[in-house]
C-alpha cells in the first residue's frame, strides 16, 4: 500500500474575520434599522386585563356610591391588606410576581424582537426588506458546497457573526479554508445586508470510523 499523503496530516484550519464591508449605494444614507415586533399578543392581553380590572373596580365604586355594599372580593382584599404584615409570605410573593410582570413588560417595550430577521440595505426610502437568518445560512451553505474538497458544511448566521464549520476529505485544509473565505465573503456581500456579519470559518477532517 502507498504511504498516506502528508497533506492529510493536518486536522483543522480555522480563521475569523471582521464584518465584510458593504459597497456604498444610493440608499445607504437612509440607514436600515432593525425590525420591531408588534407584540400584539402581550399588548392585547395586557390591555384586556387592565380593562377588565378597571371596569370591575369602577363598577364596585359606583355601587358603593349608590349605597350598595362593596363586592365581597374587595372587602376581603382590603381586610387582608390591613391585617397581613409586610413580611408575610403571600405579600412578598404577590409583590415579586408584580415586579416580574412589570420587568417583563418593560423588556418587551424596549427590545426590538424579530431577531431572526436581518435588515437589508435600503435602495428606496419607502421600501424596507429583511432576510431570515435561516435563509441566509442556506445561501451561504450552498455557496460553500461548491468549493472543491468540501464534503459537508454547517452554517449558523447571527446578527454579528456567520459561523461556518466545514468538513474536507481531500486537499490541504488551509487551501480549502482560503477558498471558503473568498467564496463566503462574496456571498455575504451579495446578500445585501445593511450590517454584514463577520465571518468565522473552521475546516476539519471527517471523523475517523472505529
Amino acid at each position: 500500500m502507498s504511504a498516506r499523503s502528508p497533506e492529510l496530516d493536518q486536522s483543522a484550519s480555522a480563521a475569523a474575520y471582521d464584518p465584510v464591508p458593504a459597497p456604498a449605494e444610493a440608499g445607504d444614507a437612509d440607514k436600515a434599522g432593525r425590525f420591531w415586533s408588534g407584540r400584539r399578543l402581550p399588548a392585547g392581553l395586557t390591555a384586556l386585563v387592565a380593562l377588565g380590572a378597571a371596569g370591575l373596580l369602577l363598577y364596585d365604586l359606583a355601587a358603593v356610591r349608590a349605597d350598595r355594599p362593596a363586592m365581597r372580593w374587595r372587602r376581603v382584599l382590603a381586610q387582608e391588606l390591613a391585617e397581613r404584615p409586610l413580611d408575610d409570605v403571600w405579600v412578598l410573593a404577590g409583590a415579586a410576581a408584580a415586579v416580574a410582570l412589570g420587568v417583563w413588560l418593560l423588556v418587551l417595550a424596549v427590545t426590538a424582537g424579530l431577531r431572526r430577521i436581518l435588515p437589508m440595505r435600503r435602495r428606496n426610502a419607502d421600501v424596507r426588506a429583511g432576510l431570515d437568518r435561516d435563509a441566509a445560512a442556506m445561501v451561504l451553505r450552498d455557496r460553500a458546497m461548491e468549493v472543491s474538497g468540501v464534503q459537508a458544511v454547517r452554517v449558523r448566521v447571527r446578527r454579528s457573526k456567520a459561523a461556518v464549520r466545514a468538513v474536507s476529505h481531500f486537499r490541504e485544509l488551509d487551501d480549502v479554508r482560503a477558498d471558503l473565505d473568498t467564496v463566503l465573503a462574496a456571498g455575504i456581500r451579495e446578500l445585501g445586508l445593511a450590517h454584514p456579519p463577520g465571518l468565522s470559518v473552521h475546516v476539519g477532517r471527517p471523523a475517523k470510523k472505529r
